[in-house]
């Protein structure tokens, strides 16, 4: 029997098209409910009853579509954020990556994918300076991180940060790697300088591959299965043999790559290739 559309649904799919258009933002690939607790943000704020009324709004606006992009990809996000996988990292992960590095070229490449505004790919820097000591500079260190708010990337190259992005940030490391202005702490150049930040969309942006690790934590939840199926599977692909993938705590392996990665501390859902 054909499924006859709403006006509710046509104007949502109208929006959905104008956000693509606009923001170049997929939202085919998040679940739907998700995507529509995050539109229902700017439509209260916008005093917008339904969603032909906010695409009046964005049309009358064209400025909402800044805090639209802001409330989409909005991240509570901050340094060392989850401290006991941070320990593991440092202590069994990042270890075991240098230890495979220690004959030929001392490449080491590490992939941030969903990096918001910098703080994992930096803290995963601070970590490898904190374990190298003085032979930091002699592996060459290419953290890369991805995400698709390009003013969030701007935020990332800028390493600069505010009292909250540092709350979980020990005050020997704050010292050490961190120039305090009065207002931001500004992350050293020695650390920022082996972070490179670009704008990609998981799911329909370039596949990445040669990695050592990759850390893609709590991005997926908000993706339908299929697609989750999908990125754990490209995952997979673009680590080197041996390489780590370390996922979000409330998020679970699923899919064909569930047999294929083997667990190195499940608890912390860090698994190996």
């Amino acid at each position: 029997m054909l499924k006859i559309e709403s006006s509710e649904d046509q104007e949502y799919m109208k929006l959905k098209g104008l956000i693509k258009k606009n923001l170049g933002f997929n939202s085919e690939q998040y679940k739907d409910s998700h995507f529509k607790r995050r539109i229902d943000v700017r439509m209260r704020a916008t005093g917008s009853k339904n969603f032909g009324e906010y695409v009046q709004y964005l049309n009358a606006h064209k400025d909402e579509y800044q805090q639209l992009m802001d409330t989409l990809t909005v991240n509570v996000t901050n340094f060392f954020r989850n401290s006991e996988t941070y320990e593991v990292v440092e202590k069994e992960v990042l270890p075991a990556i240098i230890k495979s590095k220690s004959t030929g070229l001392r490449n080491i490449r590490i992939w941030s994918a969903g990096c918001s505004i910098g703080v994992e790919a930096y803290s995963i820097a601070i970590l490898l300076h904190k374990i190298l000591g003085n032979n930091f500079s002699r592996y060459n260190i290419q953290i890369t991180g991805t995400d698709i708010d390009k003013d969030i990337i701007k935020r990332a190259e800028d390493a600069m940060y505010s009292e909250v992005e540092m709350k979980e940030v020990p005050a020997d490391i704050r010292s050490k790697y961190f120039d305090y202005d009065g207002e931001s702490y500004h992350l050293k150049a020695e650390i920022k300088k082996v972070a490179k930040f670009r704008r990609n969309d998981l799911i329909s942006g370039e596949k990445l591959t040669g990695f050592d690790a990759i850390f893609c934590r709590n991005v997926t939840i908000y993706f339908e299965k299929h697609l989750q199926e999908t990125l754990y599977m490209d995952f997979y692909n673009g680590l080197n043999k041996g390489g780590f993938f370390v996922m979000g705590k409330t998020e679970t392996l699923i899919g064909p790559s569930k047999d294929l990665f083997k667990a190195f501390n499940p608890r912390e859902r860090i698994y190996q290739k």
